[in-house]
């Protein structure tokens, strides 16, 4: 699915809907209540269960499967996740939608419990490499040795980092 498919389907949202969504991302991410301007204009661009949205033209939001996660080009929701540091070899993994596997994890930031929304960072550059959601708690990503650690849910060079890159 191209880039064509966003720009046919994109639409405003109404105020209502807006308010909705932001409520919702802000009850599950800290977000500083002036990150948003006060009456935040919203678009949608959305294919089958997933979309885009569009706050103030800055594309911030992915929804998945009726959740909502930070896009990878929101810097301000990306600093307060916790963080999976992976090595270098599982980039280009990651980068193709692969799941993290434990052996690939150097390091963990942060506590969190099973399902927690996550960032995977590199671990030379620090570069945001994907938005996943834990498989395990912390404690327990810490000790694994092998196995599935992290769900991929948004990583570099999806269709939604094709359209983040467009802006």
């Amino acid at each position: 699915m191209g880039e064509q498919a966003f720009a046919i389907s994109k639409r405003q949202l109404r105020e209502k809907e807006t308010k909705k969504i932001l409520s919702e991302f802000k009850a599950s991410y800290s977000i500083d209540e002036r990150t948003f301007s006060p009456k935040p204009k919203a678009e949608i661009a959305e294919t089958g269960d997933e979309a885009l949205i569009f706050i103030d033209n800055r594309p911030v939001i992915l929804r998945r499967g009726g959740k909502l996660f930070p896009a990878l080009a929101f810097n301000e929701a990306l600093n307060a996740l916790p963080k999976a540091v992976v090595d270098m070899g599982a980039i280009p993994h990651i980068c193709n939608g692969a799941d993290i596997m434990a052996r690939g994890i150097r390091s963990i930031e942060g506590t969190f419990q099973e399902g927690a929304t996550i960032l995977v960072v590199d671990e030379r550059f620090r570069k945001s490499l994907a938005i996943g959601l834990t498989l395990v708690n912390s404690n327990q990503m810490k000790e694994m040795k092998q196995g599935k650690a992290i769900s991929n849910i948004h990583f570099v060079g999806d269709q939604f980092w094709q359209i983040l890159r467009q802006k």
